[in-house]
């Protein structure tokens, strides 16, 4: 993403702020990770959006039907897509904990091909989906399914990317700050 976009300028918020609503998303959201992301406390400005955004995040990771490895290169190849250099950033270090391949996440940054054809298929089907804003072709649909996917797959790709273009865009408007624990593994667009 370029910085010479207008930022917005809302402030960063804290769980001690001000307003309830602020301080109840915030402080359930550090109760959770065990810290508190820039990319929650920028969201937080709209208390709504950050709760929308961490329901969703979790209905796709509890109920998506994909393994936590397949979940990170949807999540990744959304993010990759839009331009997300935060949510790439955090994905990548997600990804590396959660066991999948460096040369995986490394080609999905780099926007290559996986070796893993069942993988590289949903990659490919995840950009199809966003690039086309939901309208790929029978060919593309039926390539990601003829790779082993099903139809439901397809409706949790499809909450994955409103849950990412939630935080994409977001980050985008704020040009959010990496988190130290994310700092390994940025990415540039």
């Amino acid at each position: 993403m370029s910085h010479s976009e207008r930022a917005l300028t809302l402030p960063a918020r804290d769980p001690d702020d001000a307003d309830p609503a602020v301080a109840a998303i915030l402080t359930k959201a550090r109760a959770k990770l065990g810290f508190l992301p820039n990319m929650y406390r920028n969201m937080a400005n709209a208390p709504g959006l950050l709760e929308t955004y961490l329901v969703g995040y979790d209905a796709f990771r509890q109920n998506s039907g994909l393994t936590a490895a397949e979940q990170e290169i949807v999540l990744l190849a959304i993010s990759t897509t839009n331009g997300c250099q935060y949510c790439v950033a955090a994905h990548s270090t997600i990804a590396d904990l959660s066991g999948v391949p460096g040369d995986v996440t490394d080609a999905l940054r780099d926007g290559l091909p996986i070796a893993d054809a069942r993988l590289d298929a949903l990659a490919s089907f995840t950009r199809t989906m966003v690039e086309s804003r939901g309208l790929p072709t029978a060919a593309a649909l039926q390539a990601f399914l003829d790779a082993g996917f099903t139809e439901s797959d397809v409706l949790g790709i499809v909450l994955a990317i409103a849950v990412k273009t939630i935080s994409n865009y977001s980050n985008h408007l704020f040009h959010t700050e990496v988190d130290s624990a994310f700092a390994a593994r940025v990415w540039e667009a």
